[in-house]
């Protein structure tokens, strides 16, 4: 087991695999009403066969090397994850994403993380472009891709049937010669 540090507040980085599900089981029903704002994950994680099979789903991307899945854990806790959702390494492209339950939030955890991650899929798995979808009424997850210094795409106008109600999704990206330039990549 690894974990990458994400400061010296007891933050980590770490995967989310399969034996974990009763533990991410647990942390989606803390934030179920929190996390359910913008992402369906309260939706699809129900109990614990849920749980694992969703935790088996990125084991399996991880494998094929199609995506990851990594918790946030503060002070022992799992609070939070950041994933690749999506990732082709020959076409050099990904799609980040993440979710806090609420005592995850205003720590910084999510910026952190996903820095890390992009780092990661840059450096390590030259990945040219990262992906930020987000909804447009959720306004902490794009003040994470300010914050990463991503750029606002374009909106995807009522592109997301999200519990019978139509959303406008933004796309935010950052390219690798913007993430190196910046000093972001390590």
């Amino acid at each position: 087991m690894y974990a990458i540090s994400l400061g010296d507040d007891g933050a980590e980085l770490r995967p989310l695999e399969p034996w974990q599900a009763q533990e991410f089981l647990a942390h989606v029903d803390r934030g179920r009403e929190f996390i359910g704002q913008h992402n369906g994950l309260p939706d699809v994680i129900t109990d614990l066969a849920s749980s694992r099979a969703f935790l088996q789903t990125y084991a399996e991307k991880a494998a094929a090397d199609t995506g990851r899945l990594c918790g946030i854990w503060w002070d022992g806790t799992l609070v939070g994850a950041v994933c690749l959702r999506t990732m082709d390494v020959g076409q050099g492209n990904a799609e980040a994403g993440c979710w806090l339950e609420p005592a995850g939030v205003g720590k910084g955890l999510v910026t952190r993380a996903v820095r890390a991650l992009i780092d990661w899929a840059v450096k390590e798995r030259g990945i040219h472009r990262v992906e930020w979808w987000v909804s447009a009424e959720n306004e902490p997850s794009k003040a994470v891709a300010r914050r990463l210094g991503m750029t606002k795409d374009g909106v995807l106008r009522e592109s997301f049937l999200y519990r019978g109600k139509r959303h406008d999704e933004e796309i935010w990206s950052v390219l690798a010669p913007q993430w190196r330039a910046a000093g972001r990549a390590s």
